[in-house]
């Protein structure tokens, strides 16, 4: 990027622009005050063909100015509007010798020249001086001593004034890399200004969060209140970045020094929500989300950087009751509703049952089926926490999962008249999880299903491109907005619109899809827009 002196693409067009027009509207402008005096001294030349021709296209050409968008176009192409000028003010000249319009030419000859360096102005030069002389020639004036003045002196009159104007020109653009030079020294010294304020430790220290500042060697600068507070709380020194020992999430590991959130910040790495434990196992611990922001300097090398920490132990702590929540009453739920879906499914192959009793039995046993559903994903939602899927990798085809999945959900489709269609074209084979694929693939064809609205659509399709398979699921329903597709993947998380209608789900199958793929190396990704639909892309890597 251009330091804050430069003009942005935008202020050059329009400066561009405006400079066209200007340049135009000071020859119309001249030429007004020409033709009034000519139409109240000489009024019979003003319905000379050759006068009003040429007055009449320097203003269309005055319009034109205003009107095109010169910026967008080539830059050249404005160069034709001098160049017009001049032939227009020689058609003048001829439609009334005696006005002395001939002088106007150095206005398009001051516009060449500005602005098309030396080929503006040797071509305005030379071309003036030959309409000049054609006109000399077909009027037929004598080659003499007494016309050669008239001849040569305006010709030699505008080659001065071209000269002089290439060398101001230049003065001026030698001025105006002087004056950036010196707006970027101001702002150097502006952004030194902005740091330091943003860093006083007044503002610093008011803070409930951990700030260490260091400069590009890693030399510390700033460590504030809250930062020399947690590591007095164990026994470290207040002025180091960060006590010796520091544990990985899993409360156990102890991250090696290439890992340590400090060395990779000094290193200038990007990143957030880092999470370490401080304190050892069987003691007073506490979670710190570290966060690294690097700072450049006005040449764009690293200029040191910024550390935040901030104690998230009770989030966490809070995170991991509510899963092992989960988990127990998942595990306590699941036995009973198993046994319940055994004694229904007797009862339904009872063929003495009347229709009444056997929907009854019927609809329990499609309730109980989506019960022992959300626990499964319950149970897989709180296992995942600390530990992965198991997977089993093999050579499968991605475009029959597709075909077998689609195939299973043609009844809920029906019910709903939605159509699904098939677009896969041919095998792909890729090493993967069968299972594990055609759980993500039911979920997302579940989902366009339900939050489809009625006789809409659903395009699935399979392609392979180079090492990568890619499983598309698009559907024509209420789609999502920004924020809620920034959260769709987090578990539990149901959009607005979904909680308030009586469309059930436990916002977890998504985030277990996504862990699926993440698993196999790829990643599912989501693109929608509210009230027109939703697209998921899942690319996998076809070999591991």
């Amino acid at each position: 990027m251009g330091s804050g002196s430069d003009y942005t693409e935008a202020e050059r067009r329009s400066r561009f622009d405006r400079a066209v027009f200007q340049s135009q509207l000071l020859l119309a402008a001249a030429l007004l005050v020409l033709v009034c005096a000519a139409y109240i001294f000489q009024p019979d030349s003003v319905l000379d063909f050759r006068f009003f021709g040429g007055i009449a296209l320097v203003f269309i050409l005055t319009g034109a100015s205003a009107i095109v968008p010169w910026s967008s176009v080539d830059r050249r192409w404005a160069a034709l509007l001098p160049l017009l000028d001049i032939l227009a003010i020689i058609s003048i000249r001829e439609g009334n010798p005696d006005l002395g319009v001939g002088l106007l030419l150095t206005f398009p000859v001051i516009w060449l020249s500005s602005y098309y360096a030396l080929p503006g102005a040797v071509t305005s030069v030379l071309g003036s001086s030959a309409l000049l002389w054609l006109s000399a020639g077909i009027n037929g004036v004598p080659l003499s001593v007494g016309s050669l003045p008239g001849l040569l002196v305006l010709p030699i009159t505008l080659a001065f004034i071209a000269t002089a104007t290439l060398a101001t020109s230049s003065r001026t653009a030698a001025q105006r890399g002087l004056l950036r030079q010196q707006a970027d020294l101001l702002e150097v010294a502006l952004g030194r200004a902005r740091r330091q304020e943003q860093t006083l430790d007044e503002v610093l220290n008011a803070v409930t969060f951990g700030v260490v500042a260091f400069d590009r060697d890693g030399r510390l600068s700033i460590l504030n209140r809250s930062h020399r507070t947690i590591q007095s709380q164990f026994g470290q020194p207040e002025i180091a970045a960060e006590p010796a020992v520091l544990y990985k999430s899993d409360r156990t590991s102890v991250y090696d020094d290439a890992e340590r959130p400090f060395h990779r910040a000094v290193e200038g790495q990007r990143f957030d929500d880092v999470i370490v434990w401080l304190g050892e196992p069987g003691e007073h611990r506490i979670a710190l989300s570290v966060s690294s922001r690097p700072l450049t300097a006005p040449t764009g090398e690293l200029d040191g950087g910024v550390l935040i920490s901030r104690d998230v132990t009770a989030e966490i702590n809070a995170i991991r009751a509510r899963d092992d929540l989960v988990a127990s009453v998942s595990h306590e739920l699941r036995t009973p509703l198993t046994s319940i879906l055994g004694y229904l499914e007797l009862a339904l192959d009872d063929e003495t049952l009347d229709a009444s009793t056997r929907s009854m039995l019927e609809v329990a046993s499609s309730n109980a089926d989506r019960l022992l559903a959300l626990v499964a994903d319950l149970l897989t939602a709180a296992s995942e926490k600390d530990q992965q899927i198991v997977m089993s990798f093999s050579t499968c085809d991605l475009s029959e999962i597709v075909a077998e999945a689609i195939e299973a959900q043609r009844i809920a489709a029906g019910e709903r008249d939605i159509v699904i269609e098939n677009t896969a074209k041919g095998p792909v084979l890729l090493e993967a999880d069968g299972f594990r694929l055609r759980q993500v693939v039911d979920n997302l064809l579940s989902n366009a299903i339900k939050y489809n609205r009625e006789g809409g659509r659903v395009e699935v399709g399979v392609t392979a491109t180079g090492d990568h398979a890619d499983l598309v699921v698009a559907d024509t329903g209420i789609g999502l907005s920004e924020l809620e597709q920034q959260k769709l993947f987090d578990r539990y998380f149901r959009a607005e619109g979904v909680r308030q209608s009586t469309i059930h789900g436990s916002g977890l199958g998504l985030t277990i899809s996504r862990d699926i793929v993440r698993r196999h190396g790829g990643d599912l990704t989501v693109r929608s827009a509210s009230g027109v639909g939703t697209t998921f892309t899942a690319s996998i890597p076809r070999s591991r």
